[in-house]
């Protein structure tokens, strides 16, 4: 399965060079679309968004920025569903060629951002918890505890604790999000591939390159196109 991972496009999507997203079965987009999820923003993006016509599928989940999904569940439900050629996940799958996809928006709680909860709480650990253990890509806008998640400020780590516990009940060949751009990146680790796709630097100018793999599920290898 050849897979193109993008996130963190912030309305910018129109920067992103054609010969960038060469095709394939999928294109996955890991949050924050928009700048603050105003409606014509969303819908900018998803006309961008659906037209990629060198892909089959196109999937993507909101993030912090993305306020209009969480605000406005019903009316973003009606908006989506104007382009039936895009899948928009919310604490939710499918499954592709027999590739299981998960995609969730929540992340640890920072400021007064869109899919916010707090840290190292009830409601954050059973977002997780509800995570199949069948997935095959899981999909969230921010990274687990220790992966790819170094914020620029401070030089920390600002991933999701509870989210690196449930890999002990999920075992992923790959988990894409961006949310934290100074990290963007790959790294394996345990025959896990964590793939941290922000697009845009910590100006939010377009930089980073989006990643176009191919997927060997029967050996759970992933090769760069």
């Amino acid at each position: 399965m050849n897979i193109t991972f993008i996130s963190d496009t912030h309305g910018n999507h129109n920067h992103i060079p054609r010969e960038h997203l060469p095709g394939g079965d999928a294109i996955i987009h890991c949050g924050d679309i928009s700048n603050r999820g105003y409606m014509e923003e969303v819908r900018v993006f998803l006309e961008w968004f659906s037209k990629l016509d060198q892909y089959t599928h196109k999937i993507f989940i909101a993030g912090n920025h993305d306020f209009f999904f969480e605000d406005n569940p019903l009316q973003s439900k009606e908006l989506v569903a104007k382009y039936p050629n895009v899948t928009y996940l919310q604490d939710s799958s499918v499954t592709i060629d027999g590739i299981k996809i998960y995609g969730s928006p929540w992340q640890p709680e920072f400021l007064n951002w869109a899919f916010n909860l707090p840290r190292n709480g009830d409601r954050l650990k059973v977002k997780w918890m509800d995570i199949p253990g069948d997935t095959d890509i899981l999909i969230t806008h921010g990274p687990p505890f220790g992966v790819l998640d170094v914020a620029s400020r401070g030089n920390i780590n600002v991933g999701c604790e509870l989210l690196i516990e449930e890999y002990q009940y999920i075992k992923p060949i790959i988990h894409a999000f961006g949310h934290i751009h100074y990290s963007y990146g790959y790294v394996q680790r345990d025959s896990i591939h964590y793939i941290n796709a922000a697009c845009l630097g910590e100006d939010y100018v377009y930089k980073n390159l989006p990643f176009n793999i191919r997927l060997e599920k029967s050996t759970r290898d992933i090769i760069f196109r």
